[in-house]
């Protein structure tokens, strides 16, 4: 079992105490994240008390404790998985080879790329959401936002640790700059375009949790592939917390569909914003967005640097060891969607180039498990309505179709039909009203807003009634 040690200002397992001068340098950003989170955190929330987890130990015993803190009080600490003995780079070029457990010095700057893009998204989906709280559907789904906030920054010592422990002054610079970017930012944005973009309604929370922070779970998978061992295993813990994001998604954007499948059989029609719902069309609407723009987060279907990352054994993958080839791919093939006139139609393309589409097929699968749950809920309410994803060729901003005007069935348009649909197909003007008029808090303990039926269960073992934040 890996201990978190809390004697010390900054738990963790991976002996900083050992390390003055790391355990000095990470002393000294540590103060500049707290007014980070105090000044882009969730806003007006220092005095709460909240029912948050912490990690104890990294085992499947105790990697979480329960109870009410302050979250400026959270305990943010740095827990790396337990290490696996012997372990070996298991694809590309150095497949066979030791793990690493230093930097390679050829891969010193992509790996460093690699770790700041992603420690880039974590405080960044904070700062996207940080005002939801104050339009909270219930005590419980505050509770969650919350837990999903410090989470993310925990990811974000994460990657902030690795960084100050293997890149020297580059990196403690790089640590820095996680801190001066922000969501939006008209001179020092962040770096991916869908984290610039804020979360202004509990709807789009629900939708990042599912869709966004499921990207996530995939990145994650993959560095935690890589030969650098601090990277796979500091990836491998992360994942047990990004579970949890997208399981308040799942039931979020659930729960949502639940209540709006019963109003639409109470009232007999799919138009129910008069009585006090979200129309599932208009969820349609927000799941077209949301899974089209997270399609754009994987990059170009044919990507050198997916391939190059791959070959240097940095970043595999999802479920590489599980896979049944050679894991260099020299010579294989996989198909990818092309433009053929104005059809989409799939072919075979060297595999090693391939993989960010490898990793977005697989997203894409990941994703339908969760519509599938939800069509069977409106089916249950006797609703003839069904969810779906759109194509992959939809409202893509990023590789083979940018520039392609396609319909969400992937039909190839012209840009006068787009005009004339696009507000049946993306969420418009009125549909974003109507759900900010719905937006109105609840924090009564034990009540729930009209819009979203109550969670099945509550909180490790807690009542949904339960007093999840206290205010004073």
């Amino acid at each position: 079992m890996s201990t978190i040690d809390y004697s010390q200002k900054i738990p963790n397992n991976v002996n900083l105490a050992d390390d003055r001068r790391l355990q000095r340098a990470l002393e000294n950003w540590q103060p500049a994240y707290l007014d980070w989170w105090n000044q882009m955190g969730p806003a007006e929330s220092s005095e709460l008390e909240v029912y948050l987890r912490t990690a104890v130990a990294v085992d499947a015993e105790g990697w979480a404790q329960f109870g009410m803190v302050k979250m400026p009080e959270y305990r943010w600490g740095i827990f790396l998985a337990d290490a696996e003995q012997d372990r070996r780079v298991n694809f590309g070029i150095h497949k066979g080879e030791a793990a690493w457990q230093e930097v390679p010095g050829e891969y010193r700057a992509e790996l460093r790329r690699l770790i700041v893009t992603q420690g880039d998204t974590e405080p960044a989906s904070v700062e996207q959401q940080r005002v939801l709280g104050q339009t909270c559907p219930s005590l419980y789904d505050l509770r969650s936002l919350f837990q999903v906030n410090v989470e993310e920054g925990r990811h974000l010592w994460a990657m902030v640790y690795l960084l100050h422990a293997h890149f020297g002054r580059d990196g403690r610079e790089e640590a820095e700059e996680l801190l001066m970017r922000h969501a939006g930012d008209a001179d020092k944005p962040r770096i991916l375009e869908a984290f610039n973009v804020p979360t202004v309604d509990w709807l789009s929370f629900f939708m990042f949790t599912y869709f966004q922070d499921r990207d996530g779970k995939y990145q994650l998978s993959a560095l935690s592939e890589s030969g650098f061992d601090p990277l796979s295993r500091t990836c491998r813990f992360m994942l047990t917390e990004e579970a949890h994001h997208m399981f308040v998604g799942e039931t979020g954007v659930g729960r949502i569909i639940q209540r709006s499948a019963e109003l639409s059989a109470q009232h007999d029609t799919l138009d129910i914003s008069s009585h006090g719902g979200v129309p599932l069309p208009v969820i349609q609407k927000y799941i077209n967005f949301h899974f089209s723009i997270c399609l754009d987060l994987f990059g170009q279907e044919h990507s050198t640097n997916a391939a190059n990352f791959y070959s240097m054994g940095l970043k595999g993958r999802f479920g590489e060891t599980k896979i049944d080839d050679d894991h260099v791919l020299d010579g294989a093939t996989f198909q990818l969607p092309e433009l053929d006139g104005d059809k989409v139609v799939w072919n075979d393309q060297p595999a090693l180039t391939a993989i960010n589409e490898r990793l977005r097929n697989d997203y894409r699968e990941d994703s339908l498990r969760g519509v599938e749950r939800w069509n069977k809920a409106i089916a249950a309410a006797g609703v003839d309505f069904k969810i779906t994803l759109p194509h992959t060729a939809f409202h893509r901003n990023i590789g083979t179709f940018r520039d392609v005007i396609a319909s969400p069935e992937g039909k190839v348009i012209g840009r006068e039909e787009w005009d004339k649909n696009v507000g049946a197909w993306l969420p418009n003007d009125d549909d974003k009203a109507h759900i900010q008029s719905l937006m109105v808090p609840v924090v009564e303990p034990g009540k729930m807003a009209g819009w979203i039926a109550p969670p099945a269960r509550g909180i490790h073992g807690q009542d949904v009634d339960f007093e999840y934040v206290k205010f004073h």
